[in-house]
């Protein structure tokens, strides 16, 4: 019998991936034999320079992109072929999502665009539920920003909403794509904070994609990807030692 992704305490993983362009000779390996998990109830970063792979493997792993060779599944349900109706349904039910660009519906408030998972998924909150998102909506400090549009906010307050609508569902898992690329460094500063808060006061597993060797310090874990391999796996890092890590991985031309 095979262990699950549970067994091993995980709540994703993926299994010898390999990511592949084009054709030979000009193929282009974005990743190549990776295996690792993502444990539950734990911020976990995904370091690397640009072209590193990383958000190629969220991708993957969130089952918005294919892999080319190699395993991957959410929970203890592989992915690897499911058609892209079963994952739409899975990555709405059972993941969130936080990007550097914020993704909020312009004609939306804050209100409808918390729940809008929801409404998405064709039902309302049930009551468990809304009490979830009304204490969301006090710890981002959104309370009083309800009947706001997104235009009325500034960007830090923004992507609360954003981290607010990735968690309203309760994800088993949330992907956080460089989410403060877009922020200035105090703002950047609190949205980690709020996501550091989230896994470890509501055991949130995170995986969140960065170049940021501050942002991934904010992380229990710190998983580096150079030219699309897995070469550390790191408990917490200080951000002084993960910048002298990343330069140490460059191998000069």
């Amino acid at each position: 019998m095979e262990i699950t992704t549970t067994d091993l305490g995980l709540v994703a993983r993926v299994q010898h991936l390999s990511k592949s362009y084009g054709s030979d000779p000009n193929r282009v390996h974005a990743l190549r034999d990776i295996s690792l998990g993502i444990r539950a109830a734990e911020f976990t970063a995904i370091m690397g320079p640009s072209g590193s792979g990383k958000s190629t493997l969220m991708h993957i792993m969130a089952g918005l992109d294919s892999a080319t060779d190699g395993r991957s599944w959410l929970g203890d349900d592989e992915i690897t072929d499911m058609s892209d109706s079963q994952l739409t349904l899975l990555r709405r039910r059972r993941v969130g999502f936080v990007f550097q660009a914020f993704n909020l519906v312009p004609t939306l408030d804050v209100r409808a665009n918390i729940r809008l998972p929801f409404e998405l998924d064709g039902r309302r909150p049930t009551d468990a539920e809304a009490a979830w998102i009304a204490e969301l909506e006090r710890t981002l400090g959104l309370a009083d920003r309800l009947a706001h549009r997104p235009h009325e906010l500034s960007g830090g307050q923004q992507q609360r909403v954003a981290i607010a609508r990735a968690l309203s569902t309760r994800p088993a898992l949330l992907f956080a794509d460089e989410p403060t690329g877009n922020l200035d460094s105090r703002t950047g500063r609190e949205v980690l904070e709020l996501l550091q808060h989230a896994s470890r006061r509501y055991g949130q597993s995170i995986a969140m994609v960065t170049h940021d060797p501050i942002a991934a310090a904010y992380a229990d874990r710190v998983l580096f990807l150079a030219d699309g391999r897995l070469v550390a796996d790191r408990e917490r890092m200080p951000a002084q030692q993960i910048s002298e890590f990343m330069l140490s991985m460059e191998v000069p031309a």
